[in-house]
C-alpha cells in the first residue's frame, strides 16, 4: 500500500514537473483545443496555414531576440530594423536598378550594421541595452521614412514570391520560419557563440573571468539579431508586395513576448528556439481565434497582455518549484524533449478530433455573415464608419464582424486572411495601405468572396465596389476654403497625416492642387502630425515659435485641427482660421463654437451604411456599381446645424 502511494505521488509529481517544464506547450495545446471547440472555422487546413503565416514574421524576429535575451540583453529596435532593411531592398532594386541578389545582400548588411551599432554602444559605450536599442528604434524608423520619402515602395517581383505558396498550398513564410528556427536552434545548441550567450546571461562577470571575450561576443549577438530582423522585414514586405516605412511598428514587443512566453527569462541564461516558436504560435492562435470569435479588437489587447503576464508568472513558479532550466540540454534531456513534443501532438490531435464533433451537423445561421476590417478604431472618423455599418447590418439582419488593424498593414493582411478562411459571405475592407491590401484581396477573390472597399481603394486587385469620397477633391476644397477666407493672401501651415498612408498622400495632393489657384498664399511650414490630436497640439505649438504671424491652418483631419486649435488658444477662429477634414462630431462641435472655421466632411456613417448595403447585394449575386461616390461637403458655421454626418 505504501509502495502504491509512493508511486502515485511520484507520478503526480512527474506530471506536475512535466507541465511546469513545458508550460508554453501546455498553454498552446489548451488554446488549440479551446479554439477548436468554440469555432468551427478554426480547425481547417486553410486557417491553420493562416496561423503559421501570421506567426512567421513574429517568430523570425523573436528568434533573433532570443539570442539577446539569453545573454541578459534586450533589443527594442528589431521592428524598425526590419522596416529599414526591406526599404533598402526595395529602394535599391526598383529605384536604382541594383540587381535583386545584391539588393537582398544590402538588406541583410543593413540589419547587420544596425546590430553592430547596438552591440558597440552596449559593449564599448557602456549604454544600457534598453537605451541603445531604443535609440536605434528611432534612427532606423527615421531612415526608413527618409529613404522612402514616407511612401510605400513596390517590392521586386522576384522577391515578392516569398509571400506566395509552394505547390499551391505551403506558404513560403512558414518555410522561412522553420528554416530560421532550425538555424537559431543550431546556433544556440551547437556553436561556441551559443554557449557564450548562456554563459554571459548566467553570469557576465564569471564569463569574463573565465576568459570569454564578452565585448566581442555581444557585438556578434546583436549582429545576429539584426540579421534575423532583416529576414523578417523581407518576408513581411513580400507578403504586402511593398516595403512600408511604418511596417513592423510595435513588433519588437510581440517578439519579446514570444520569447518570454516560450520560457526564456529576462534575467538571462535560459531560453531555446523551440520555446520561442511556441510563444509566437500562441500569439498567432490567440489573434486568429479571437478574430474568428468576433471578440472586440480592444479586448484582444487585454487578453494578450494577460497572457504575457501569466507567462512571466509561470516562469517564476517554475523556478520556485525547481523546474529544469531551459538552457543547454543533455542528449537524454533532448530525447525526453522530443518524446514530450510527440506525445503533446498525439494528445492534441485526439482531443481536437473529439471536439470537432461539436461542430458536425450544427445548423448554420440564416443570417448572412460579413467581415469589416477597418484601418484603425483610434480615430472618430473610422468609429463613425463602424457605427454606420453596424446600424445598416442590424437593419438588414447581417452578422457583422468588425476588426481593427491599428494602422498596421500586416495585421490587416492577417485579419483578411482570417475572413477568407472562415465562413463569411462578403468582406468590407478599409485599407491601411492600398498597395499592401492587394494580395489579401486577391486571395478572397480567388475564394469567390465578394470584397467591397470603403473610403480607400485597393490597388492591383479587383474589388466588387469602392464606396468612397474623393480625398484629392476634398483636399482641393479645403485649400479653396482657406484661400477664400484669407482673401487669397496670407501665411498658412499644413498639418499632414501619417506618412505612408494613402489618405495622407491624397489629401496632401489635394491641398497642393487647390493652393495653386492662390499664389498670394504662402505655405510657411508642412509637418506630419500622424492624424493625432496630441501630436497636432505639439507640432502646432512648435511651429508657432518660428511662425507666430501665421494666419491659417489646414489639417488633414479634424483631430489634428483640434490639436492646433488648442495650441492657438484665443487666436483660433479670430486671427487664425483653421480648416479640418472628416466632419467628426468633435470637429462639428468646434465649427459650431467658431474655433474651427470649416471641416471638409466625408459623411463617414454614410460610407459604412452604403458599404454594408453593397456587400449584401454582392453576396446575393446582385449587380453593384464599381464606384459609389459619397459627396464631400464643406461644413461651416452657416450650415453645420443641418448637417448630420
Amino acid at each position: 500500500m505504501a509502495t502504491d502511494t509512493l508511486k502515485s505521488g511520484a507520478s503526480a509529481g512527474g506530471l506536475r514537473r512535466l507541465l511546469l517544464d513545458n508550460g508554453a506547450l501546455t498553454a498552446l495545446i489548451v488554446l488549440v483545443v479551446a479554439m477548436s471547440a468554440l469555432s468551427g472555422d478554426f480547425l481547417t487546413t486553410d486557417n491553420l496555414l493562416n496561423v503559421g503565416v501570421q506567426a512567421a514574421v513574429t517568430a523570425v524576429l523573436a528568434f533573433g531576440v532570443t539570442f539577446v535575451i539569453v545573454s541578459a540583453g534586450i533589443d527594442l529596435s528589431v521592428g524598425s530594423v526590419a522596416a529599414l532593411s526591406a526599404t533598402v531592398l526595395a529602394w535599391s532594386a526598383t529605384q536604382h536598378g541594383v540587381p535583386v541578389f545584391i539588393a537582398v545582400v544590402l538588406a541583410v548588411v543593413t540589419g547587420i550594421a544596425a546590430g553592430l551599432v547596438n552591440g558597440f554602444l552596449i559593449a564599448y559605450g557602456k549604454l544600457p541595452p534598453f537605451i541603445a536599442t531604443l535609440a536605434m528604434l528611432s534612427v532606423a524608423r527615421g531612415l526608413s521614412l527618409v529613404i522612402s520619402e514616407g511612401s510605400p515602395i513596390a517590392f521586386p517581383d522576384s522577391v515578392s514570391h516569398l509571400g506566395d505558396t509552394l505547390g499551391g498550398w505551403l506558404p513560403v513564410p512558414v518555410l522561412v520560419m522553420v528554416v530560421m528556427g532550425l538555424l537559431a536552434a543550431f546556433v544556440l545548441g551547437r556553436t561556441y557563440i551559443g554557449r557564450s550567450m548562456y554563459a554571459i546571461g548566467g553570469n557576465e562577470e564569471a564569463a569574463r573571468l573565465s576568459g570569454l571575450r564578452v565585448k566581442k561576443q555581444k557585438l556578434a549577438i546583436y549582429a545576429l539579431s539584426g540579421v534575423f530582423a532583416a529576414v523578417a522585414g523581407v518576408v513581411l514586405a513580400a507578403r504586402l508586395s511593398s516595403a512600408q516605412p511604418q511596417a513592423a511598428d510595435g513588433y519588437e514587443l510581440d517578439a519579446i513576448a514570444a520569447v518570454v512566453i516560450g520560457g526564456a527569462s529576462l534575467a538571462g541564461g535560459t531560453g531555446k528556439a523551440s520555446g520561442t516558436l511556441i510563444g509566437a504560435l500562441i500569439l498567432a492562435v490567440l489573434r486568429n481565434g479571437l478574430n474568428l470569435l468576433n471578440v472586440s479588437a480592444f479586448w484582444q489587447q487585454v487578453v494578450i497582455g494577460v497572457v504575457i503576464a501569466l507567462a512571466v508568472l509561470l516562469d517564476t513558479l517554475r523556478r520556485k518549484a525547481g523546474a529544469t532550466p531551459v538552457a543547454g540540454a543533455s542528449q537524454g534531456g533532448k530525447g525526453r524533449q522530443v518524446t514530450t513534443y510527440g506525445l503533446a501532438a498525439v494528445v492534441t490531435v485526439a482531443i481536437v478530433g473529439a471536439t470537432s464533433f461539436l461542430h458536425n451537423g450544427s445548423s448554420s445561421t440564416a443570417n448572412p455573415k460579413v467581415g469589416l476590417s477597418l484601418s484603425t478604431l483610434n480615430n472618430p472618423f473610422f468609429v463613425q464608419i463602424r457605427s454606420g455599418a453596424q446600424a445598416e447590418a442590424k437593419k438588414l439582419g447581417v452578422d457583422l464582424t468588425v476588426t481593427d488593424a491599428q494602422n498596421d498593414a500586416s495585421q490587416q493582411a492577417n485579419q483578411l486572411q482570417n475572413f477568407t478562411s472562415s465562413s463569411l459571405g462578403a468582406i468590407i475592407v478599409n485599407p491601411v495601405d492600398s498597395d499592401a491590401a492587394s494580395n489579401s484581396v486577391k486571395a478572397a477573390d480567388k475564394a469567390k468572396i465578394p470584397v467591397i472597399a470603403v473610403d480607400r481603394g485597393v490597388n492591383n486587385a479587383r474589388t466588387d465596389a469602392l464606396v468612397a469620397s474623393d480625398n484629392v477633391a476634398g483636399g482641393e476644397l479645403a485649400a479653396k476654403t482657406i484661400g477664400e477666407k484669407l482673401g487669397g493672401k496670407g501665411k498658412i501651415v499644413i498639418l499632414q497625416g501619417q506618412a505612408g498612408t494613402s489618405a495622407a498622400r491624397e489629401r496632401a495632393e489635394g491641398f497642393a492642387n487647390g493652393l495653386k489657384a492662390y499664389p498670394g498664399i504662402q505655405v510657411v511650414a508642412q509637418q506630419p502630425a500622424d492624424f493625432d490630436r496630441t501630436k497636432g497640439l505639439d507640432v502646432m505649438s512648435n511651429l508657432l515659435q518660428a511662425h507666430p504671424d501665421v494666419q491659417g491652418v489646414i489639417a488633414a483631419n479634424d483631430e489634428m485641427a483640434l490639436g492646433a486649435i488648442k495650441a492657438l488658444g484665443s487666436k483660433a477662429g479670430k486671427s487664425v482660421s483653421v480648416v479640418g477634414f472628416d466632419g467628426t462630431p468633435d470637429g462639428l462641435a468646434a465649427v459650431k463654437n467658431g474655433s474651427l472655421y470649416a471641416s471638409v466632411a466625408q459623411q463617414p456613417s454614410q460610407l459604412g451604411r452604403i458599404a454594408v448595403d453593397n456587400a449584401v447585394k454582392a453576396l446575393q449575386g446582385k449587380k453593384v456599381e464599381e464606384t459609389v461616390k459619397v459627396p464631400v461637403k464643406v461644413v461651416t458655421e452657416e450650415n453645420v446645424a443641418g448637417f448630420s454626418g
